[in-house]
């Protein structure tokens, strides 16, 4: 079976006349050389996988560095060629690239700790560097295309594995494409029935609204032409199947509630266009309440700008819009990678990169280093992960205007400690949009928040515990709770010995009033 690196070098080539295609040639030698005789689970030779590793990278436009220790990730763990000499050959930048992806290699799940622990080698390779992630991504990719020649269970895990960590890690760096690819592919093999159960609903439902959302298209192209203004094109979307399935879950599994099954994506040439095609799209059709979205003004934190609009035909099918330049259309497809700039030596991240990566940089400074004493510590670091980093996130205001992110189902007290610890310390009620609400509720993207603080609140009521979603509010809840507990009972040992218990032994009311929210650089 004769494998060539063509296409690869086609892509890098079309992509940058100027690439040092030799040295590509001489990765792909290198790498065909260092794994001759293996193979893969599935009977092909070895080198399909790095190579196909290296053909996705390209297909990101990133940097020929990046390409070729895609090519030569596996090299050190599975042939007799050490990392040395790889250094040796191709230089310490691709080398410590390579190095970095070996020693994600072994994070698999045996057993919580293990798993949190290596889940916080994974956030400190991607804070050094992190086009390790980006190497990974492609790998991973790889691998789940080939799922098929592995055992069911082997399957379960990894598939699992993948769409627990790596889709949403994706998302957060505002790589959308992959994050719905990696779902997509492990959405057949964690839950084959219900893959099959969406596949089928979704592909009858498309087969009913193509054709009025190409109609759609053909009267917006016309619209925009008499307009006179510029548009650079005109492409239909359809939902990927897993975030189809999860959709359906909060909609009672009624696809016709689903209104963004296929979007039209309206790419113009400057912002200035794009609120101009969502007057004119408005002028044709009845916006739906509630589903015009500007992404444009107000960023999502990984990146992702657009304007959002779902209107109503005439005869009452819905098609949603999606409007962006050409770069936001790049922003929201291939995320940090869209951003990616270099100085000479090609390792310098823009500063739109680094803005984006300070997240990552604060969950590895937060997760515990080397193997715990106590269990607990473990679980609540792994339990903060998923909580605050790994999950759906919202957009609320402060009254000033201020975009506070927070995970999806945030309450006011999640909010309150975001601003600052006091501010939850004293939290005594909430506005949401201007009305009283219970400080459990839950918040929504585009909400406006004021927290009333109470100045005599001795400190938060443990019972928050029970809805407050984010790490940082737990963690001031508990410390304030252990606190009192531990000061009352050296006064009085016969005191409330336990969260519960202090919670209901009695607390003097008082008013509420608003304290000035302190604004967040």
């Amino acid at each position: 079976m004769k494998i060539s690196a063509d296409n690869l070098l086609d892509r890098l080539r079309s992509n940058n006349p100027k690439a040092d295609l030799d040295l590509v040639r001489m990765a792909f030698d290198y790498a065909q050389e260092a794994h001759a005789g293996q193979l893969r689970k599935s009977g092909d030779p070895y080198i399909l996988h790095p190579l196909r590793t290296a053909e996705y990278l390209a297909g990101l436009r990133l940097p020929v560095p990046i390409v070729i220790a895609g090519l030569l990730h596996d090299v050190p763990e599975d042939t007799s060629v050490s990392l040395d000499q790889i250094r040796k050959d191709f230089g310490p930048d691709i080398a410590g690239m390579v190095e970095g992806v070996t020693k994600l290699s072994n994070i698999k799940y045996r057993g919580i700790i293990r798993y949190v622990e290596n889940l916080r080698k994974m956030f400190v390779a991607m804070a050094s560097d992190v086009r390790v992630i980006l190497i990974k991504f492609a790998d991973r990719k790889h691998n789940l295309e080939t799922l098929d020649s592995l055992l069911p269970i082997k399957r379960q895990r990894i598939a699992l594995e993948s769409l627990e960590i790596y889709a949403p890690i994706a998302s957060r760096l505002g790589m959308n494409e992959i994050k719905g690819q990696i779902e997509d592919l492990c959405f057949q093999h964690v839950l084959p029935q219900e893959y099959e159960r969406v596949s089928a609903l979704a592909k009858e439902a498309v087969s009913v609204r193509h054709s009025y959302v190409q109609r759609a298209q053909r009267a917006v192209e016309h619209d925009l032409r008499r307009a006179g203004i510029p548009v650079v094109g005109i492409e239909g979307r359809v939902k990927h199947l897993y975030s189809l399935y999860r959709k359906l879950q909060k909609r009672d599994q009624d696809i016709s509630q689903i209104h963004d099954l296929i979007a039209l994506r309206v790419i113009m040439a400057d912002v200035a266009g794009c609120y101009a095609a969502l007057g004119i799209i408005h002028n044709r059709w009845k916006p739906m309440q509630g589903r015009i979205k500007d992404y444009i003004a107000v960023p999502k934190t990984n990146g992702y700008r657009s304007l959002h609009t779902t209107v109503e035909g005439t005869h009452g099918e819905t098609v949603e819009f999606q409007i962006r330049t050409r770069e936001m259309h790049e922003q929201a497809e291939r995320g940090i990678a869209a951003h990616w700039q270099y100085d000479e030596d090609g390792k310098r991240a823009s500063a739109a990169v680094r803005t984006q990566l300070a997240w990552v940089r604060e969950l590895a400074d937060g997760l515990p280093a080397g193997r715990p004493n106590h269990e607990g510590n473990f679980l609540e670091s792994l339990a903060a992960l998923n909580v605050d980093v790994l999950q759906n996130r919202i957009f609320v205001f402060t009254p000033e205007g201020d975009v506070i992110d927070l995970p999806e189902g945030s309450t006011p007290v999640d909010f309150a400690y975001v601003i600052h610890s006091e501010i939850g310390d004293g939290c005594g009620g909430a506005k949401i949009n201007d009305e009283m609400v219970s400080l459990d509720s839950r918040l929504q993207t585009g909400d406006v928040c004021e927290i009333l603080v109470d100045r005599n609140r001795p400190g938060p009521n443990p019972d928050w515990i029970d809805f407050v979603k984010t790490s940082n509010a737990r963690s001031h809840i508990r410390s304030h709770t252990r606190a009192k507990i531990a000061s009352w009972a050296a006064d009085e040992p016969s005191l409330p010995a336990t969260p519960m218990e202090l919670s209901r032994s009695g607390k003097k009311k008082v008013g509420r009033y608003s304290l000035p929210i302190i604004k967040v650089d």
